[in-house]
């Protein structure tokens, strides 16, 4: 019987469309990563949300198989964005104004987180009102900053010792003054949640002023000499990962290489890809201004 052999023009285009295919479905196995980033406020330098988060979009760029899509004023206006994203992290003011409680939001993001997204909140971002997102925050990323439990002193925080984590790739010990939140309201025993920075705030830092309200409160006073904790991780039962960071009040502060590469190792971890061994790409070029 003869056999046909088809034209090798025809094998050149089987290839080039099996090429189209094979670059397609590589595109679609892309991590999408959606940063909102909330209004600026407070004075000049500070709470610099959206320059920080069009920093961190810069940086991560240059990470393999993460899509990354920054959306301002607090919330992204196609909000198809919610339903793509593997990973959300808010950088915004918090409490009665977080972008995550207003309308019905704290519903619809427990429904993406249900099914594996990975979340992570910074700064101010990590504080939420008791009894509206309070129970979700400590489901979702492990803890939250309380009003008159937790404090919010400006202070240097002296980070001397790291845990071996993929957050902690690349990043050396550092020390840097900020807006550092503590005493978190964790979840019951710390279940399921790994301390990334701590340090002992002296003293004088707990005896006040705090930000606001002044303080000092007895309960802060009273752990004089405990450490604390101002970066956590969690890996939830359903897959998906989350973290909270207590810095980044001032914008200035990014310039910190250390500070900025465990925030985007974060971000790359909770996104579900393999954190760089060396931890992320940091480019001083790109340095906050």
């Amino acid at each position: 019987m003869h056999r046909h052999t088809p034209p090798r023009r025809s094998w050149r285009i089987r290839a080039g469309l099996f090429s189209v295919f094979l670059m397609t479905t590589l595109a679609a196995a892309d991590r999408h990563l959606l940063l909102i980033a909330g209004p600026n406020s407070h004075g000049p330098g500070e709470h610099r949300h959206e320059e920080g988060m069009k920093m961190f979009a810069t940086e991560l760029a240059a990470v393999k198989g993460l899509k990354v899509t920054v959306a301002t004023g607090g919330w992204p206006q196609d909000e198809s964005l919610i339903q793509k994203a593997d990973a959300i992290v808010i950088y915004a003011d918090g409490l009665g104004g977080h972008p995550a409680i207003q309308k019905e939001r704290l519903a619809v993001l427990d429904k993406r987180i249900a099914a594996g997204m990975g979340l992570g909140m910074i700064h101010f971002a990590v504080h939420v009102p008791v009894g509206k997102g309070s129970d979700e925050f400590k489901k979702w990323i492990g803890g939250h900053y309380e009003s008159d439990y937790s404090c919010n002193p400006m202070w240097t925080a002296d980070f001397t010792k790291l845990p071996e984590h993929p957050i902690t790739r690349g990043v050396n010990p550092f020390k840097q003054h900020d807006e550092w939140y503590f005493n978190m309201r964790f979840r019951e025993n710390m279940e399921g949640v790994t301390p990334i920075l701590i340090a002992k705030p002296s003293d004088e830092t707990r005896d006040g002023p705090y930000v606001h309200p002044r303080g000092p409160y007895p309960h802060i006073q009273a752990n004089k000499g405990r450490e604390e904790v101002m970066m956590w991780a969690v890996e939830r039962k359903d897959g998906g990962r989350g973290f909270g960071f207590t810095g980044g009040h001032f914008h200035k502060g990014w310039d910190d290489v250390p500070k900025r590469r465990i925030v985007l190792n974060a971000m790359i971890w909770i996104s579900g890809i393999d954190v760089p061994e060396g931890g992320a790409p940091v480019s001083i070029a790109e340095a906050a201004k």
